[in-house]
Order: C-alpha cells, then structure tokens, then sequence
C-alpha cells in the first residue's frame, strides 16, 4: 500500500517487492538450475551420448584396459595406420570430447547469464542489508570462477577433440615395471632418447605420436591465444565501464572492478598457457619423453 500525506506525494511503499523483482528472482532461480542440470551433465552425459553399438565402454576402467592394450598392438605392429581397436577408442575418445565440449559451452552460456543478472540486481537492488550484500557478493563471486573454470573446460575439450590420440595415451602409466606394457613402454621410452638426440626416428608409430602431440600442444596454443584476445577486449571493457560508472555507485564500481582483475588474472594465465604450448609444438619430442619418463 502506497501512502500519503495531504499534498498527495508518496511517502513510503508497503506493498513489497515489485513485479520486476520478483520476475528477476524467478530469472536468477531458472538459471541456477540450468547450472547445476548442466553441470550434472558434463559428468555423466558424455559416456552415455557418445556410446555406439560396438564401441561403447562400460566405464572408465574398460576403457583404460582397451587403450593399454591396443597400444601394444600398435605399437608392435610396425605401421603408422591405428589398429582397429585403437582406432575404435580413438573414435569413440573423439566423440566424448565433442559432447564435453558442447556441454560445458553451455554451461559457461548459462552462468554469463547468471552473473549478468546477478550484478543488474545487486546494482539495481534498494537498501540492503549486510547479510544480503554478502550473500550477493558471494554468490557473484563463484559464479565468476565457475564461469572462468568452464571456459578452462572448453578449451581443455576442444584440444581433446583436435587430436584425441594424445589425449587418450594420457591414460598409459607410464611408471609401469613389469608385464608386456611395461616392455612397450620402454621401448618407446629408449627410441624417444634416440629420436631426441639424434634428430630423426624410425618407427612409424613413434612419428605419429610425435607429430599427434605436436598437433595436440598447437591446438591449445591457439584456443588459448584467441582466448586470450577475448578475455583482454572483455577486461578493456569492464575497466572502461568501471572508469565511466559514478563514485557514488558503489556496488558497481565494487562489481566491475573485482570482475576486471579477475579478467586480467586469466588473461594473463591464457598467455602464459598459449607460449609454453607454442614452444611445445615447435619441439614435441623432448616434452613427450617427459611424459613417458612419468615427468608430466
């Protein structure tokens, strides 16, 4: 209820929050369901989306026992060509990435969205008080560093779909010591030293891992420089707004400015990520022996 005094001029509202309000709260409620359906998603989703008849694996364990020893089978049989199964787990790796991939674009969509209503609401909310001003800015704040660590999942997927060879060997243990693996493992060890000292390798297979973990470390060198291109025009852009926005707006300058260092920070991180992959891609080899060596 709206009252007044004799002149006719409002002096205070009881009748509660606005229309408006209530319709953000709805948006905001909407989105953090989506959220967290999505997040669900990007765990269990994948394995199911991408099954086939044929190439579907139970569970991860199944998947790990096929790609040790398929790469066995590669590996011994002297030709650059994957075999059938490996071929198979390479297929099926590739579509688990793309549906990852998907997913958490998604997901990054919907918590940009989230955030976004977020800060209008903050910004454009009343007199609150202390209890609700934190729970705004701590809300704000998570859903920001979700928002950055599902971007991180999205370049991480995309290079997995790039060159999903180098993303399925990762499941190798490379510290093995004992059993046919083991021997196989080695033997790739040793030629690795040879290749790296000696500038050249023979073994068909090995150049394939080679030039596949090339392709692998360029992919992230190039999502994350783009990436990195955008999130710099975003932090330009959220410091231009924290410049132009009064002194008087508190929770603006407050929101824009914790956002824009937060941008910075990840732009910053993004570049660094895309130079050592840069360097990695130039001379793969030494990187690879790395990892076979357990370094990586």
């Amino acid at each position: 209820m709206i009252v007044h005094h004799a002149g006719g001029i409002p002096l205070h509202n009881t009748a509660g929050p606005s229309r408006s309000t209530w319709a953000s709260g709805r948006k905001i409620t909407a989105l953090v369901a989506l959220a967290a359906t999505f997040s669900a998603a990007f765990v269990f989703a994948p394995a199911v989306l991408t099954k086939r008849p044929g190439d579907g694996y139970a569970n991860q364990g199944e998947l790990v026992e096929t790609v040790q020893a398929s790469f066995v089978e590669y590996w011994n049989s002297g030709v650059r060509a994957f075999s059938p199964s490996l071929q198979s787990a390479v297929d099926y790796w590739l579509r688990y990435h793309v549906a990852k991939a998907v997913i958490a674009a998604i997901l990054l969509t919907v918590l940009l969205s989230l955030g976004r209503m977020l800060f209008s609401s903050f910004v454009n909310a009343g007199p609150l008080a202390l209890g609700k001003k934190l729970a705004y800015v701590s809300a704000g704040g998570l859903v920001t560093i979700l928002a950055l660590f599902s971007s991180v999942l999205v370049m991480a997927n995309v290079q997995g779909v790039v060159a999903p060879f180098s993303s399925l060997i990762s499941m190798l243990p490379a510290g093995k010591t004992d059993g046919e693996l083991a021997d196989t493992l080695g033997q790739v060890r040793q030629q690795l030293a040879q290749s790296t000292r000696a500038g050249g390798q023979e073994n068909p297979a090995l150049d394939l891992m080679i030039n596949d973990f090339a392709r692998y470390h360029a992919a992230m060198a190039v999502i994350a420089l783009i990436a990195a291109a955008v999130s710099l025009g975003v932090t330009v852009l959220l410091w231009v707004r924290f410049a132009k926005a009064t002194r008087f707006n508190r929770r603006a300058r407050l929101g824009l400015g914790s956002i824009g260092v937060l941008a910075a920070l990840f732009t910053l991180g993004l570049i660094v990520v895309g130079t050592a992959n840069t360097g990695t891609a130039a001379d793969p080899a030494p990187a690879l022996a790395a990892f076979f060596d357990g370094g990586l």
